[in-house]
């Protein structure tokens, strides 16, 4: 008899680095500071209360600035951001964050609990770290 999947959440598998940037940063500063910080995406900041976090991922480097041939330097985070974020509620079961992720068309989002950003869970994190595996 096949034994029932134990739950998992989000908290679980994703990894607990956040890193936050300014939307004016450019693309080249905001590649180096990924790889400075060895992370895969970066939160930008909202410019006031009611705005809302955006993310940037390497896939956004690639379509915002490598296949239309910009210059790295003259291209800033907002203009290849994804806005709003969507973020992964801390307990959310990881069948259901890859069920968001894939509907929704995302690598990576960021992990919230309690308001704050706690980690990013991403696709890989879900194989990688699940228990299943």
């Amino acid at each position: 008899m096949k034994q029932k999947r134990s739950y998992q959440s989000a908290k679980e598998v994703m990894t607990k680095k956040v890193v936050f940037v300014d939307g004016m940063a450019t693309a080249k500063e905001g590649v180096e500071l990924m790889r400075k910080e060895k992370v895969e995406a970066l939160i930008v900041n909202k410019r006031h209360p009611q705005d809302a976090y955006g993310i940037v991922i390497v896939h956004d480097f690639i379509k915002g600035v490598i296949i239309p041939d910009k210059n790295s330097e003259e291209i800033n985070l907002f203009e290849i951001m994804s806005k709003p974020a969507i973020c992964i509620p801390a307990e959310m079961d990881v069948r259901y964050v890859a069920s968001l992720l894939m509907n929704v068309g995302l690598r990576m989002a960021p992990v919230e609990e309690n308001g704050e950003y706690i980690g990013m869970v991403s696709l890989s994190d879900l194989i990688l770290e699940n228990m299943l595996f």
